[in-house]
């Protein structure tokens, strides 16, 4: 099956991407001193690993794609786990040398490369034909934003990242000036029985309220549900396949040991 020159080209850009950043954590891994960072970038690193190699295998052999399991320990935050204000925020600049790199500056760097991975990735996915590289793409960007958060969360409890407040009311009567859909427009689209059937969407509860179902087509979009692809999923169900030792860490425990079975047919 050929590729077309469009999706050609985003994938070269996802390749490169992924090397330079299985490269920059290499580096990393030598500066970082804290041992929660440092579980936290040979477990990321498992990942990109596994989902480089996955990407390289189905452009070589247009193998079957099996999704990478996130590696990482987001599930089970709360609102109120965030810090947010700031408390004498620490001072940013450029170092002029390398034994000046520390664990802020390691973590800023893992940031970027999450979150530029994850933008980068979905992009790449709409400019795709072909559907399984599409949804190797949506998988690489999902879990690069779960990993840029698991960053996050590190910074943010260690004071690297602190979260700016606008006036509380200021912030509701911005938001609080978008309001539900009417009852009209819901019946249009949800009221007919039967419609969307076989296809994901949402269902009313008993309350009156539409709640998102997931789809019927691979991807699990249900948040509440351990195989959800979004926010970590299928890592309980992975914990259990495979115990891990660690340090604690956010809603679980940080261990090492790498998720499922990858056969590339190399």
């Amino acid at each position: 099956m050929p590729f077309g020159a469009h999706e050609t080209m985003e994938v070269h850009e996802c390749l490169m991407e992924k090397v330079n950043m299985l490269n920059q954590f290499n580096f990393y891994m030598k500066h970082a001193k804290n041992p929660q960072l440092t579980n936290m970038i040979i477990r990321h690193q498992q990942e990109e690993i596994r989902s480089y190699n996955e990407l390289v295998s189905y452009t070589h052999d247009y193998n079957r794609f099996t999704p990478i399991s996130p590696n990482t320990n987001i599930r089970g935050m709360e609102p109120q786990q965030i810090n947010y204000g700031l408390q004498n925020p620490p001072s940013f600049q450029p170092e002029s040398s390398l034994n000046q790199l520390g664990d802020k500056e390691v973590a800023i760097g893992m940031l970027l490369c999450h979150k530029n991975a994850a933008r980068n990735s979905m992009w790449g996915a709409l400019e795709i034909a072909d559907p399984t590289l599409r949804k190797i793409m949506i998988n690489c960007s999902v879990n690069c934003a779960n990993q840029a958060y698991e960053v996050f969360l590190f910074m943010n409890e260690n004071g690297m990242y602190q979260v700016p407040e606008l006036n509380n009311e200021t912030a509701k009567t911005l938001l609080h000036s978008y309001v539900p859909t009417g009852k009209e427009l819901e019946n249009t689209y949800f009221g007919r029985q039967g419609q969307n059937a076989g296809m994901s969407g949402q269902t009313k509860n008993a309350q009156g309220n539409y709640t998102f179902t997931g789809s019927q087509q691979g991807m699990d979009f249900n948040v509440n549900s351990p195989q959800s692809t979004l926010y970590g999923g299928n890592q309980e169900a992975g914990r259990q396949q495979y115990p891990q030792t660690g340090t604690p860490g956010y809603g679980g425990t940080q261990g090492i040991s790498p998720y499922g079975n990858q056969n590339y047919g190399r």
